[in-house]
């Protein structure tokens, strides 16, 4: 022994007597003998941690599983789909969702894939008096996809089209559910945290995923590839992963970042979050720095391919996520040889973080003025709205602002949060990650170095660089779903893993009992007992709560989901009626935008308006159309129906009589601010209407109302009227 100890001084002076090109090949050798040669592992070791692995990997694939036949059969119940006729099947796609099936359909129908394609880039059979690239302003990615598998696959001769496309979304939701039960095992080192995940995930579907209610929306076809991303991008993260790892982890991080921006329209605005979590961690941890510019080099590839395959979309390029990236680069490239120091690199962060933020707005600004775009400008005006910064009586942004998923979280989701335990144990995750991150960053600006691997008895969750990420992007996250409660769809998901990977990561424990400095117990030990016994103790709580709920919704047969359990009813009549009346092939149905997308599902024929909210064109006409419940005269509704060559209409009772929500969202109070027929502010100036409420008057079947519109159906939901054809105005 005191011979081997002797060993490295007489190797160290034998090595400097060489120069130059001599010191190197020295210097080498030095490394590689002080690297210690690798010890076999026993073969229990090995086989115990193979067993980890596939138990892991079997528990996460069949969670999948589960998951995804578990909202079959869901589905199944609420609708009795089996047991219903294709027509009946149709309408419970509702509003957008029925015309992106309707679109899967044509597809089926075409004669050939080119030619399908072509007819949904030149669309003219949709919208009145509009041609439309269906598939870029749509985002009809998934339906080509589908489309294909279904016929190449030969599964025509097996399974119905419905079935084929309800099966992928839902097997989609079953790969989302696998990406975060990974997510949270890498984080934590036990597939223990993966089950936790999926359980409080089911638990709290009401605020994970709207897939219950309207299946083929674009978020239910990309959030899957986002956390299978998120899952790439931790395992990417992590310190202790080899080359291997690396690149499989990279690989699949850049197919699911460019599935997942092809797959919805805003996919890129999530990206851009995720890159100011990602800039921010390169401030705050120098360890991943190279690393984060190769996911930088993913958006960048992702973002350029997208805009060659998705038809030169323009909102790609004036994305604020393009802009991000390209000022991170340049500013990279300026700081690369300056970065090293003890006092000049604080300086060099701090410059380096004002370069980044005005490059990245300079950026954005030259590229749309460069950049022809129409994309989402409507959305820069409602976050005015939304925030205060202007006011308007315009009856789209005042429609917007009135939508649930578009108001900050009601007290009721905060209430089920805490029911399920979701809540209290996210916060404790999140408050314990933080301070560990803050201490961190302190002991980085007081200059002392960070180890380079983080052992258990460190307690220092906050030093690894996934941690960070993650901290970083669930605060951003859950700062718009306070505002936004839409969001929730996004952040919750979010929520169920970090907040299972805490209570089951000893390291998280260890952490918490380095700062209360806990003697009586060996707090390593117990460090352990806790990450077992908490999450153990959870499951068997939430097992016992909410697993009879779900059985009992599984085995009771429920009717079509309707707050008037007759409106599916008088629903399904008036498709029948609409079906059965030979109306003219270029016949166009003027509506409410909801009903639109299922008379285009159902019947095929054109409208006038679609439930789409990401073109200014279509948003005008759904406000133009929606005046059949104003107070306006039956020459005003006429001349603005003709102008879209309008055919038939339709008048929704349940709009007409709205009572159900608070005044002043209702659509037709919202039409009458718009139109100044109601004082909405003080000092307003209030316009009299000499005229009743169409929806109203129109009924009654009076002049001058007969001469313009003739009822052809009525029930006690939806009136049918045939537009003539006439000469001259009466009044």
């Amino acid at each position: 022994e005191l011979e081997e100890e002797a060993r490295p001084p007489v190797e160290l002076r034998q090595r400097k007597k060489p120069k130059s090109s001599e010191n190197k090949e020295s210097a080498k050798e030095e490394k590689i003998s002080d690297i210690p040669a690798p010890e076999r592992v026993p073969k229990h070791v090995l086989f115990q941690r193979f067993a980890k692995i596939f138990i892991g990997c079997l528990a996460a694939v069949t969670s999948g599983m589960m998951y995804a036949l578990y909202l079959s059969a869901y589905h199944e119940r609420k609708f009795w789909f089996s047991n219903r006729q294709e027509l009946e099947r149709e309408i419970t796609f509702q509003g957008d969702s029925a015309i992106y099936y309707s679109y899967y359909k044509d597809m089926l129908k075409a004669p050939s894939f080119e030619r399908g394609v072509y007819e949904l880039t030149h669309n003219n059979k949709t919208v009145s008096l509009k041609t439309i690239n269906a598939v870029q302003q749509m985002s009809l990615y998934p339906e080509l996809i589908a489309s294909v598998l279904y016929q190449a696959t030969g599964s025509n001769e097996i399974i119905e089209p419905v079935y084929f496309y309800i099966g992928i979304v839902f097997g989609l939701q079953g790969i989302y559910v696998t990406a975060l039960f990974v997510t949270s095992w890498l984080m934590s080192g036990t597939w223990l945290a993966g089950m936790l995940t999926v359980a409080w995930f089911i638990i709290n579907r009401v605020d994970t995923t709207r897939i219950e209610y309207s299946i083929p929306l674009r978020e239910n076809w990309a959030l899957p590839y986002f956390a299978c991303q998120i899952a790439a991008l931790t395992g990417y993260l992590k310190s202790n992963l080899n080359t291997y790892g690396e690149r499989f982890c990279y690989l699949l991080m850049s197919a699911s970042t460019y599935t997942f921006m092809m797959m919805w329209e805003y996919s890129h605005y999530l990206l851009f979050l995720q890159a100011i979590s990602l800039f921010l961690l390169d401030i705050f941890s120098l360890k991943q720095n190279d690393k984060v510019y190769e996911v930088y080099k993913i958006y960048i590839f992702s973002l350029f391919l997208g805009y060659l395959l998705q038809f030169e979309n323009p909102a790609l390029l004036v994305s604020p996520l393009l802009s991000l990236v390209a000022a991170l680069m340049l500013a990279k490239c300026l700081q690369l040889n300056v970065k090293k120091g003890s006092f000049v690199a604080k300086i060099i962060k701090v410059i380096n973080f004002y370069l980044v933020c005005t490059l990245t707005i300079t950026l954005n600004i030259i590229m749309k003025m460069f950049v022809p775009h129409k994309e989402n400008g409507h959305m820069l005006k409602f976050l005015e709205v939304k925030f205060g910064l202007n006011m308007t009586k315009n009856f789209t942004m005042n429609w917007l602002l009135c939508q649930e998923s578009l108001q900050a979280p009601s007290q009721d989701f905060f209430l089920r949060l805490t029911q399920s335990s979701l809540l209290p144990f996210y916060i404790l995750v999140l408050i314990i990650c933080f301070l560990s991150v803050l201490q961190v960053i302190f002991r980085r600006i007081n200059g002392k170095s960070l180890k380079e691997t983080v052992t258990l008895e460190d307690g220092r969750i906050g030093e690894r660089p996934e941690i960070i990420y993650h901290v970083i992007h669930t605060i951003l996250l859950g700062s718009l779903a306070m505002v936004i409660e839409g969001l929730k769809y996004i952040w919750i998901p979010y929520v169920c893993m970090l907040a299972a990977f805490g209570v089951c990561s000893p390291e998280l424990w260890m952490t918490l009992f380095k700062w209360l400095r806990l003697r009586t117990v060996h707090p390593i030990l117990l460090a352990l007992i806790l990450s077992m016994a908490v999450p153990t103790i959870i499951g068997l709580s939430l097992w016992k709560e909410f697993f009879p709920r779900l059985m009992t919704e599984l085995m009771e047969l429920q009717e079509f989901y309707d707050p008037d359990t007759y409106t599916r009813l008088f629903s399904v009549q008036i498709f029948m009626f609409l079906c059965r009346r030979q109306a003219p092939v270029a016949a166009v149905f003027a509506g409410s935008p909801q009903l639109m997308g299922t008379i285009k599902l159902c019947t095929g024929w054109m409208v006038t308006s679609l439930p789409l909210y990401n073109d200014d064109d279509l948003l005008k006409r759904n406000e133009n159309i929606y005046q059949i419940y104003s107070k306006r005269s039956a020459e005003d509704i006429y001349k603005i129906l003709t102008s879209y060559k309008a055919n038939y209409l339709i008048v929704e009772d349940a709009i007409c009589n709205e009572v159900g929500t608070m005044r002043g969202c209702r659509v037709k109070d919202l039409l009458d601010i718009a139109n100044g027929h109601m004082v909405c502010e003080e000092g307003d100036k209030l316009t009299y209407s000499k005229y009743g409420r169409f929806c109203h008057e129109v009924k009654i079947n009076y002049s001058p109302y007969v001469n313009y519109f003739t009822r052809v159906y009525w029930n006690r939901s939806y009136f049918v009227y045939k537009i003539n054809t006439v000469i001259s105005f009466q009044s």
